[in-house]
């Protein structure tokens, strides 16, 4: 079985975040330039030390920490503990932040650390109201369909009810201009019913249909 990969330190961020740091970057050789008095060993060493931090940077990118572990970014920060150990790297190869950066390894001292942490957290606060602003935009959008349909279908059920309405006026019509009028006649005769036929009226008011601006 492989070793099982555990990083230094895993910083929790709010939401459930996690940073996964490593401080394992290379010393010897700097110590060494620093104990020597040699000025060929020290520039000797001082490379070293900056060659070290380069193959400890590939190292670390292929542990790929950031699938390791849930809600985690998707790098891994590289904890140095001296801004003076960082500098004499970097001296040697200004190009270790961007190998970093290629990497998936962000390089971090004392200083830089916290302020990371703090651009990483943001960073996250503001994804997080992104995604909310884009499902309520969604949510609204759903909304403003359902209720364009149920619009449509009272308008429907008003414009039915009005076509009701005008049928039923003209059949009232109808009844008082040629059944009404024959039947007023009976009364005049003995054989007629005492009881007049009950009045019928026509309806005035019909469903507004729904409206609504642009």
């Amino acid at each position: 079985m492989g070793e099982r990969l555990r990083p230094d330190m895993l910083i929790r961020l709010p939401n459930e975040r996690v940073v996964v740091v490593d401080s394992k970057v290379p010393l010897a050789a700097y110590l060494d330039a620093l104990q020597s008095e040699d000025p060929d060993v020290q520039k000797e060493r001082m490379q070293a030390h900056a060659r070290h931090v380069r193959d400890h940077i590939k190292g670390l990118s292929a542990k790929t920490y950031w699938d390791k572990f849930d809600n985690a970014p998707e790098f891994v920060v590289l904890f140095i503990p001296n801004e003076t150990i960082f500098s004499a790297a970097l001296e040697q190869d200004p190009q270790l932040i961007e190998l970093g950066v290629l990497n998936k390894v962000i390089l971090a001292t004392p200083t830089t650390l916290i302020a990371l942490l703090k651009a990483i957290a943001y960073g996250w606060q503001q994804e997080a109201i992104a995604r909310e602003a884009k499902e309520i935009a969604a949510l609204g959008k759903e909304l403003y369909d359902r209720i364009g349909v149920v619009a449509g279908h009272f308008a429907k059920v008003g414009k039915s009810l009005g076509q009701s309405v005008e049928h039923y006026n003209k059949a009232v019509s109808s009844v008082e201009t040629r059944l009404l009028s024959t039947a007023k006649k009976f009364q005049a005769l003995d054989s007629a019913s005492a009881a007049e036929p009950p009045e019928v009226k026509v309806i005035e008011k019909i469903p507004a249909l729904p409206k609504a601006e642009e």
